[in-house]
């Protein structure tokens, strides 16, 4: 334990940056109860090609993306609390998706929050969902980042004001670090293990950040006859520039997996995902970039590939982004995104790729309130 809470520190020394998200909203005053939430109703169109009959497997539905609801405030005279629910039946709702009460007598350097809450790992999953440029998030963090909830204690701070080798941005460092179940989204633990998980964001200048994620945890393997419990390791490294109408965003993440892995469960309403046997080795990155016009228009691309096992030739999965963000004002926004899908093969025969016909095009309302 000693060794793993040693890498921990020097991954944190290491890398560094990012943007705080432990709930997805926050509080509209400091007095009192507020009411948050946002609704996001969406249109998708899946093109899956055609039948042996040349018939049409096309196909296209209306969906609430996300519905959710919630209420923040504090409690005299150093504590608050973040409660936010899911809706939406696409998502499996209604259900709890954060509960957690903070102590903030520390101030800025230190407060502790415990309860269930979004898990302080990587780039995009750090970012709530209603502000991300994207429709949805990355596979690969849908993947490696899972479970994006979970139960446990965090300590999150950063340095405010404090100039830092004659830099005098405000919170030049941040950091989050927590102690949780491992099990995931409204899961009790019965285990005597429990995952480390922590994020280290530095951001010398208003136009650039870096940042650094890691994670670690065991769990009891499936098949009751190995006593040797599964190993979860993750990390990650992110950086953004946003610099006068640009904003250009890159991140990489990979995953090391030791007795089983977890197939998807990720998603902003979490989801227990599929357990698969054996040994693996993931990583994926992706990179945006949009540009700011003064016409509340955001086009933008993004091209991200996630390969969930580097000991196999055909599961790679690349996809480009293109679409646009439209602000009609600061509580609404519309998204258009069409995701061109290749899955990749690193066999040279071309007869071996394995490219399939599931291209989506996307279209989302989203109102904040």
């Amino acid at each position: 334990m000693k060794k793993i809470i040693g890498l921990f520190f020097t991954f944190l020394l290491a890398f560094q940056t990012f943007s705080f998200a432990q709930g997805c909203m926050e509080a509209k005053s400091e007095d009192g109860v507020s009411v948050i939430g946002f609704i996001q109703p969406q249109y998708n169109y899946n093109f899956n090609g055609t039948d042996d009959n040349n018939n049409s497997l096309n196909t296209n539905s209306f969906l609430f993306n996300r519905a959710r609801i919630g209420v923040t405030g504090t409690i005299p005279y150093d504590f608050s609390y973040y409660a936010m629910t899911e809706f939406s039946p696409t998502k499996g709702g209604p259900m709890l998706l954060d509960f957690f009460i903070t102590w903030k007598r520390l101030g800025k350097w230190a407060n502790i929050s415990m309860g269930q809450f979004k898990q302080p790992f990587g780039l995009e999953l750090s970012t709530a969902c209603h502000k991300l440029h994207t429709i949805d998030r990355s596979k690969m963090v849908n993947e490696l980042a899972s479970p994006f909830r979970d139960m446990g204690v965090m300590l999150s701070g950063n340095s405010g004001d404090l100039s830092i080798a004659g830099l005098t941005n405000k919170n030049i460092i941040q950091y989050q670090i927590a102690y949780v179940n491992g099990t995931g989204l409204n899961i009790t633990d019965t285990t005597k293990y429990k995952d480390i998980v922590g994020r280290v964001v530095l951001s010398p200048f208003k136009f650039v950040s870096v940042g650094g994620s890691y994670r670690f945890g065991k769990k009891k393997n499936q098949d009751l006859t190995i006593e040797k419990a599964d190993e979860r390791m993750r990390w990650g490294a992110d950086i953004t520039f946003d610099y006068y109408n640009f904003l250009i965003q890159g991140e990489y993440i990979s995953g090391t997996d030791k007795g089983s892995k977890i197939e998807g469960g990720g998603g902003c309403g979490g989801g227990a995902g599929k357990i698969v046997a054996g040994n693996f080795e993931s990583n994926g990155y992706s990179v945006l970039a949009l540009y700011k016009t003064p016409w509340n228009i955001q086009p933008l691309v993004k091209y991200e590939s996630y390969d969930p096992d580097s000991d196999s030739d055909f599961d790679k999965l690349n996809t480009l982004t293109f679409g646009f963000n439209y602000f009609f004002n600061e509580w609404t926004r519309l998204q258009v995104n069409y995701l061109y899908n290749v899955e990749e093969s690193s066999d040279t025969n071309p007869a071996n790729y394995n490219e399939i016909d599931n291209d989506v095009f996307m279209v989302q309302l989203q109102v904040v309130f």
